[in-house]
């Protein structure tokens, strides 16, 4: 008995070691987050990560110690082989989950679970430079090998000279066997293993997410799924009679057309946050002819991004649906086939839509919901000459402009048109001078940016000169916001706050600002009412420009929600079911916010 509670008692401490030595690789290759911590704060990182250290450790040793318990009665080999391969499989997963989760947390800024499968490919390469594939190599390959010998001469080779034994050792086994399942599970009330456990910190996320362990979220991730939402909050009566108060329609609204059926062209602008626009509060010059432009039509001076990637973006825009917490409805066609389209309410009213995109529409399952969307034409990477394809998502910003000149000089009229940048997407590899020097990720990333805006403003100087300007809105908005400049946090409003202005010869207004909170649900509403066909269809979309609007923004970051409302900010962590933000907000406030989200959870979940 006393081998077998040996051998059991040191695979418990390998794989609590190793669990405990890759969070301190985490926190040490993501330096830039974990100084902002104190000591005391990353000693609770590890204090409260053991919860969930001891419940992945567990899985494996669970069947480790079934094995050891088996051998009692044979004296075949066979066992410790199946020992040896099992950890080592397991080992070998877990390294590889933990060398990408510790670069794609810098990108993402959430732990690793099946989100990213949904951008393998394109996704993954596009964004990835050789320094980093050497980086984690540098750390993934001497990882395996230590722990891999450790294994192997250390734990399993003892257990081959481990001789059959009685039943009572067989009991005594199976009794350790079952009390493994109390730290997997976590706790022995009706509350099982989740992340949550591991949360202790009211305002630092990465310190709740450090303490995470990465391998027991990821499987949880990949056997769970996201298909549902829960909820949960308030009685469904309830939830609605607040979520309605948010949506307060009345007959008025300003104008902002001179005609009545103007072309309407949609630029949306990869990764275009507030921080680039100076008229917003943006580095001034880096994007001169965006800022210039403001002075010429409508600025809305407070309007946030839906989610934190183009595919939950372009649903927002063109669907007026909000960006869910931890999926995004365009991967689910059989869900995304019920949405409403802000395309086929135009077609309906005459006009004839396009889209354009210098990059693959089959990427993120662009196409499947473009299609539904009822674009007469999709202009893709495939329609541009091969020798243009020079960047890793596909044609520079530059020629999708000059694409789109020339597709508007085409058109029938009334046009609805949109158009998709991707130039200031990762890797900021720009087909121009460095406007910023320097190789680190935001000078990169603002050097892309100067040059999307220097293909923006060649752009509109060309169709100033065409004959179909006098009676076209442009509107410009981003996909999505970014950590640069400035590194934001996940969860910040800043780093959702985006620019839309609105420009053009058809418009009535200059150097106007409207400073209501809104997001890019808001598009739909705003813009049929200006054609005088506003649809409840769009039932997450308000008019902005309604007397009767109420000033509210809402966002949603990996498995959390944040609500602005002048003088009001609120951030809510679905994971560890707590508000990080809420000063000074009363408790209907907080409610409002949290039917928002479960009028959408329900929403989501019956289509």
């Amino acid at each position: 008995m006393r081998d077998r509670l040996k051998a059991l008692l040191f695979f418990i401490l390998y794989w609590l070691a190793f669990m405990i030595l890759v969070r301190a690789v985490f926190l040490l290759y993501n330096y830039d987050l974990t100084k902002q911590l104190t000591t005391g704060e990353i000693l609770k990182v590890f204090l409260y990560g053991l919860k969930m250290d001891g419940s992945m450790s567990g899985y494996v040793v669970m069947f480790t110690s079934l094995m050891l318990s088996i051998s009692v009665f044979t004296t075949s080999r066979w066992i410790w082989r199946i020992i040896t391969y099992v950890n080592m499989v397991f080992l070998i997963v877990s390294c590889l989950v933990v060398i990408v989760d510790m670069e794609l947390y810098r990108h993402w800024g959430f732990r690793l679970n099946t989100t990213p499968f949904f951008y393998l490919g394109k996704e993954a390469m596009g964004s990835i430079e050789p320094a980093v594939v050497i980086k984690t190599f540098s750390i993934l390959i001497p990882l395996v090998a230590i722990f891999t010998y450790l294994l192997i001469r250390k734990l399993t080779k003892p257990l081959y000279s481990i001789k059959p034994a009685s039943v009572k050792v067989f009991a005594v086994m199976i009794l350790l066997t079952a009390l493994v399942f109390i730290p997997i599970r976590g706790s022995l009330s009706v509350a099982p293993m989740n992340t949550g456990f591991v949360y202790f910190h009211k305002t630092k996320a990465f310190a709740n997410h450090a303490a995470i362990n990465v391998v027991w979220n990821f499987l949880n991730s990949v056997f769970r799924g996201n298909d549902a939402y829960p909820e949960n909050f308030f009685d469904k009566k309830l939830a609605h009679k607040y979520f309605d108060s948010l949506y307060i329609k009345s007959d008025t609204t300003k104008m902002l057309f001179k005609t009545a059926r103007p072309n309407v062209l949609l630029v949306i602008l990869e990764s275009f946050t507030a921080g680039v626009v100076e008229p917003l509060g943006g580095i001034k010059g880096i994007a001169p002819n965006l800022s210039n432009l403001t002075k010429e039509g409508v600025l809305f001076t407070n309007f946030y991004g839906n989610g934190d990637r183009t595919d939950k973006g372009i649903v927002s825009v063109l669907s007026g649906y909000p960006a869910q917490p931890q999926t995004s409805i365009i991967k689910f066609p059989s869900k995304a086939q019920h949405l409403p389209y802000l395309s086929k309410k135009l077609n309906q009213l005459g006009y004839h839509s396009s889209f354009v995109y210098g990059g693959d529409v089959d990427f993120a399952n662009f196409r499947s919901y473009l299609t539904n969307c009822q674009f007469e034409h999709i202009t893709s990477v495939d329609d541009f000459p091969e020798e243009l394809y020079t960047s890793k998502w596909g044609v520079h910003d530059h020629y999708v402009f000059n694409k789109t000149l020339a597709e508007c000089d085409t058109s029938k009229g009334p046009f609805f048109k949109v158009m998709l940048s991707l130039s200031s997407h990762e890797p900021f590899d720009v087909p121009m001078e460095p406007y910023i020097k320097g190789n680190d990720g935001e000078s990169l990333f603002l050097n892309a940016c100067h040059y999307t805006d220097k293909s923006l403003g060649s752009f509109i100087n060309s169709a100033k000169q065409k004959p179909w300007w006098e009676n076209t809105i442009v509107i410009f908005i981003a996909d999505h916001g970014h950590p640069y400049p400035g590194n934001k946090k996940q969860e910040s409003k800043e780093r959702f706050q985006i620019p839309m202005l609105w420009i053009g010869g058809a418009l009535a207004k200059q150097d106007t600002t409207i400073s209501t909170y809104a997001t890019q649900t808001d598009i739909a509403n705003t813009l049929l009412a200006q054609l005088d066909k506003p649809s409840d269809e769009f039932s997450f979309s308000k008019n902005i420009l309604d007397k009767a609007a109420q000033s509210f923004a809402v966002y949603f970051f990996n498995n959390g929600y944040g609500f602005v409302r002048p003088h009001q900010y609120i951030i809510y962590d679905n994971t560890g079911m707590q508000f990080l933000k809420s000063d000074s907000v009363s408790q209907h406030d907080l409610d409002v916010s949290k039917a928002y989200q479960q009028v959408l959870y329900e929403d989501y979940n019956k289509r």
